[in-house]
């Protein structure tokens, strides 16, 4: 008979992190999570559990063996913000059983109902530098290491349990030019002179970090503001964001774009991807991952588009397509093979419409579900 275990102990901490690598084993789209940093998320002087709540779940079989694993967020911080009443599910893996997928969503609702909570949504993780969204098209197609692999089965189990879309969120390749399109450059030439702006590639990462860590994360803060599901950072996000991004951050991988008045208006940060290497780890940092690693971080084939942000007042003066221009004036001429874009809302006409200036293919769709309780 399968039973519901809240986790507690390391050896459970273990089989949590340990199951979805042995549900996809062998499984050439599935991209882990660095071992480490799940980990991190048992401590409890883990970064969000200043505005979080959270419990950890598995479902074992009369054999005690894992059947599936899930993890629930009271995501304080945002439901204030979005004047909300919801538990957030992450982390959901499970074997093709309904029975299986409904005791863990049970458990979940059941441990936050007495919160007074009114809505199950996910997936989505403590915030939206998490991986978030159930793929529900794009199976063949290996992941970026920013987002989450699942099976197909997993739509159907979601379904089932009366879950329905609340948002869905698509991801495209996009292949490099031989040479940009004069008329385009002549356009962001444009642009940049008659708003005053200047570009600015840091040379050190570290310098650029103790010079505008704070002036960056306010600017995303307030460019990212009004998009799905997002929180407010703190200073303790702020540090592990930055921790994460000067592991594997290049200087040429880091843009900022400021006024005439030398305020940030502008943002963008691009990554060497790193999904091969960590698959081929098992998540697990080893010396013969650091040695790929930065082999692969010098001279990467495929480059991940992290975060774009600009605000609200200039979004409208060309200024994303000026920063996406640079950053592939830059790669020209380079061996990528491609550039892989993470999560992008459906409805987000402004930057789905700038996807028609260069050559792209559709490869991944997301979902995230809601359902009252």
């Amino acid at each position: 008979m399968n039973k519901i275990i809240e986790v507690k102990s390391s050896r459970d901490i273990k089989r949590f992190i340990n199951f979805p690598l042995k549900l996809y084993e062998g499984n050439p789209y599935y991209v882990p999570m660095l071992y480490g940093d799940e980990k991190k998320i048992f401590k409890k002087n883990y970064v969000y559990n200043k505005t979080c709540k959270t419990i950890f779940y598995l479902c074992t079989n009369e054999k005690d063996e894992v059947l599936g694993r899930i993890e629930g967020i009271i995501q304080i911080a945002a439901n204030k913000k979005w004047n909300q009443s919801r538990v957030r599910f992450t982390r959901f893996d499970s074997i093709n059983d309904q029975e299986v997928a409904n005791m863990l969503l049970d458990a979940l609702v059941n441990w936050a109902k007495p919160y007074g909570i009114k809505e199950l949504v996910g997936p989505l993780g403590y915030s939206d530098m998490e991986r978030e969204g159930l793929l529900i098209d794009g199976f063949d197609k290996i992941q970026t290491y920013e987002e989450q692999y699942n099976f197909e089965y997993y739509q159907h189990l979601l379904d089932n349990y009366g879950l329905k879309k609340d948002v869905d969120w698509i991801e495209y390749k996009i292949f490099l030019p031989k040479k940009m399109d004069e008329r385009f450059e002549k356009m962001v030439l444009r642009i940049k002179d008659r708003y005053g702006l200047r570009i600015y590639q840091p040379t050190n990462i570290s310098k650029f970090i103790k010079e505008y860590k704070k002036e960056f994360f306010e600017l995303v803060d307030k460019t990212y503001n009004h998009i799905y599901g997002t929180v407010p950072f703190t200073k303790e996000m702020m540090d592990s964001s930055i921790s994460n991004f000067t592991l594997i951050l290049r200087p040429q991988d880091l843009l900022v774009v400021f006024n005439e008045k030398n305020e940030m208006v502008g943002m963008a940060l691009m990554f060497p991807s790193i999904s091969e290497v960590v698959t081929k780890y098992k998540g697990k940092i080893t010396l013969g991952f650091i040695k790929e690693f930065f082999k692969n971080k010098k001279n990467p084939k495929i480059i991940d588009l992290g975060l774009v942000g600009v605000l609200p007042e200039y979004s409208s003066r060309g200024v994303t397509a000026l920063i996406i221009y640079t950053f592939l004036n830059n790669l020209i001429g380079q061996p990528i093979e491609h550039l892989e874009t993470n999560l992008m809302l459906e409805n987000n006409t402004n930057i789905l419409g700038f996807m028609n200036n260069f050559e792209h293919e559709l490869t991944k769709k997301r979902r995230c579900y809601l359902k009252e309780i």
